[in-house]
């Protein structure tokens, strides 16, 4: 059995729902099964941590609060959400670590005992890589481009679980890490 999960970071577009375009929090939809997934975790105790960028809220197109609110109806313990540019240069936007140091600040975490998951290579998994976490790429969203024709953009990093989809992660954790 594999270390003890601590907490899991779970990205929102392309991952809970949505094609990895931003929509906003109102007229978002996540998949069919990610209710369940999100479930599946809590119902066995962990943690679960909403990270994602979110740029469009520098430009008022959305707030910080239309997120954190969607993401509690969803039953996250918290949310990380980067608002600024990519090109802002702050220390949240993934592929930078801030938002997990952030957490793991916050809720006394070992970020070697939780996971990622995502379905961007480049950012998700670069990020859980940096911190040495459990990577986890899903294949909705952007996944498949994102392990096809942008795999040059992280060839450096290999994740540690593909699933078809959030439930196929959530179903890998639950069978391959202890948890508490």
């Amino acid at each position: 059995m594999a270390n003890t999960i601590q907490a899991i970071f779970i990205d929102r577009d392309g991952t809970i729902g949505g094609n990895g375009h931003f929509v906003h929090p109102r007229n978002f939809t996540p998949y069919p099964f990610s209710q369940h997934a999100l479930k599946m975790l809590k119902d066995k105790g962990l943690k679960l941590f909403a990270i994602t960028n979110q740029h469009r809220i520098s430009s008022a197109e959305a707030s910080i609060s239309d997120f954190q609110e969607e993401f509690l109806s969803y039953g996250f313990d918290d949310a990380f959400i980067c608002p600024h540019s990519p090109k802002e240069g702050c220390i949240c936007h993934k592929p930078k670590p801030g938002m997990l140091i952030e957490a793991s600040q916050k809720y006394n975490l070992d970020l070697t005992k939780c996971v990622v998951i995502g379905d961007v290579g480049s950012t998700d998994m670069l990020a859980a890589h940096i911190v040495g976490a459990t990577k986890i790429l899903v294949m909705t969203g952007w996944g498949k481009s994102s392990y096809n024709e942008y795999r040059h953009t992280w060839s450096d990093v290999e994740p540690d679980y593909i699933a078809d989809n959030l439930l196929a992660a959530a179903e890998w954790i639950l069978s391959n890490h202890s948890y508490s």
